[in-house]
């Protein structure tokens, strides 16, 4: 197995599911990183069909809010983040695409909390992202400057917030992530 790949099996083994889903897509994560070295994506948007994803949720624990980003291209409320590069680690990924997307830095769980399996939706090909799910904590009065080619708003979510919003502007997740964030 590539190193590279070995780092993100053992991720994804450490992983403790939330839920029956979540096992499932761990251990889909687990059989596909032992059958191929090709999990990065070479080539916009689809090439190899499944790849590696670093998502990293902004959260402020003390206002008990997350932060997400309109993303033009998925139409949908998401994390920021972005695609693993070749032998790039998952979590330099989610510091490299925090402050490309946010114009911020922060310190980072070195684990992911959650992991997913998710068939892409929007407007470029569809494709199968595996990704990991990044805490990064950041107070929700720190300025930010979002990629306004990317995204087309930025906005903080209490617990609130986001249960009276209708779950289909979100990614199919995310709602499952916060329960096992246990910020409500």
């Amino acid at each position: 197995m590539r190193p590279s790949v070995a780092v993100v099996y053992d991720m994804v083994s450490a992983l403790e599911p939330a839920d029956n889903l979540e096992a499932e897509h761990r251990a889909h994560a687990r059989t596909w990183l032992l059958s191929t070295d090709d999990v990065f994506r070479r080539v916009k948007p689809a090439t190899p069909g499944q790849h590696l994803v670093s998502y990293v949720v902004p959260v402020d624990p003390a206002a008990r809010k997350v932060l997400l980003v309109d993303h033009v291209n998925a139409g949908l409320w998401l994390p920021p983040g972005g695609h693993v590069e070749v032998d790039e680690h998952p979590l330099v990924t989610a510091s490299r695409e925090v402050e490309e997307e946010l114009g911020v830095t922060g310190s980072l769980g070195e684990q992911p909390l959650f992991l997913t399996v998710t068939r892409t939706v929007g407007i470029d090909a569809g494709h199968t992202d595996v990704s990991l799910w990044f805490v990064l904590d950041l107070r929700s009065d720190q300025a930010l400057t979002p990629d306004q080619g990317e995204f087309r708003g930025v906005r903080w979510w209490s617990p609130a917030e986001l249960h009276a919003a209708d779950p289909a502007h979100f990614d199919p997740h995310f709602f499952r992530f916060l329960t096992k964030l246990a910020i409500e």
